[in-house]
């Protein structure tokens, strides 16, 4: 297979990790004999600096005619100016809005030899691996009215605005019922709602239900979202595919997102409506992790998040799935074997490049 992915580096530990997960990329492609190039584009506060944008025209143009896009981080203490009129962030939306991108997968799994580094009990922990799908395009942070109104009485009343069409609601839940009765999963849909308070859940629920009869193979779960947040740290384990809004999935995601010990360990993707060259979705995968500044130019950031976030571009946008499971089992492999970066270990910790270095011997 030839495919051509955009690289946006991004800010602060950006570049690092993006570096390290090309390099996997082209090992594999050595491996199985595909020809993947390379092309680097300009997002948040670099772009910002050199383009006056945190989302070129440049960059959109390049990103939507390619088969995949893997993203660094963005943003850092430089751009954060909240009377700034553009601002690194500005960046991610514009392109999951410019790609049509409506849904955010995130998995997570913990590995045995790193349940030290989570804050929650090993005998907890036994067994998590669990994938969350979130909507990214409704729910409240996209619904209007969304605005500030003075009242009679000098005072002063925010509105925010919940909205939600069938249409949306029904693609992100036959995504995860996709996912649920893939080979990788064990049939299970947690569909997370707040259907005992709110429409828009109520709605959801309904929309759940009538897809889960087209799924005989999956087992559909109804979960109020307070429950949800509570097993999490109760029994994360239960969990096989968590779908929900917008808004709640920002939180449980990164309710998540620490039961894994680290955020330099977990990937993630988000997928839309277009497709690809090779007729799979154009995606846009990235680490769970920020642009951390604090350690940026030092070479010790986790590589691992953004190389995981390579096997998912394999997987859901080139078809590519075999190449997929050789990537995570060399960094459950590694892991096994005792490779630590510096936020999992004090003690002899390996670089960023050393990290990579110890996967790509398993490839």
């Amino acid at each position: 297979m030839t495919a051509h992915i955009i690289v946006l580096a991004g800010d602060g530990v950006g570049p690092e990790v993006s570096r390290e997960a090309v390099r996997v990329l082209q090992a594999i492609g050595t491996k199985f004999h595909h020809t993947f190039t390379f092309e680097d584009h300009l997002i948040g506060g670099c772009a910002i600096d050199a383009t006056g944008s945190a989302l070129p025209e440049a960059t959109i143009a390049a990103a939507g005619k390619a088969d995949a896009v893997l993203l660094g981080a963005v943003g850092g203490p430089k751009w954060d100016d909240p009377k700034a009129k553009t601002r690194p962030e500005d960046g991610l939306l514009a392109i999951r809005k410019a790609l049509k991108l409506y849904a955010n997968l995130r998995p997570v799994k913990v590995y045995p030899e790193l349940a030290y580094a989570s804050p929650l009990k090993p005998e907890i922990l036994a067994g998590t691996d669990f994938i969350v799908v979130r909507e990214l395009t409704g729910g409240l942070y996209f619904g209007q009215p969304k605005e500030r109104r003075k009242r009679a009485d000098g005072g002063t009343t925010a509105v925010d605005t919940l909205e939600y069409h069938d249409y949306e609601v029904e693609r992100i839940l036959r995504l995860a019922f996709e996912l649920a009765g893939g080979k990788a999963r064990r049939g299970i849909v947690a569909s997370v709602d707040k259907a005992n308070v709110l429409e828009t859940s109520r709605l959801w629920r309904e929309h759940a239900a009538v897809l889960g009869k087209h799924y005989p193979s999956v087992t559909l779960q109804h979960v109020l979202v307070d429950t949800a947040a509570m097993r999490l740290v109760m029994s994360p384990s239960q969990f096989d595919v968590l779908v929900t809004e917008n808004t709640f999935g920002d939180i449980l995601t990164d309710e998540a997102a620490v039961l894994a010990g680290s955020m330099g360990l977990l990937p993630s993707a988000s997928i839309g409506e277009v497709k690809n060259s090779k007729g799979f979705a154009l995606g846009l995968y990235e680490p769970i992790h920020g642009s951390a500044p604090d350690i940026a130019g030092k070479g010790i950031a986790n590589p691992v998040g953004t190389i995981l976030s390579a096997a998912m571009l394999l997987r859901h946008s080139l078809g590519l799935e075999e190449e997929a499971q050789s990537i995570e089992t060399a960094v459950e492999t590694a892991l096994r074997q005792g490779a630590r970066t510096a936020d999992l270990t004090k003690s002899n910790p390996l670089s960023t490049a050393q990290m990579t270095d110890a996967i790509l011997t398993l490839i």
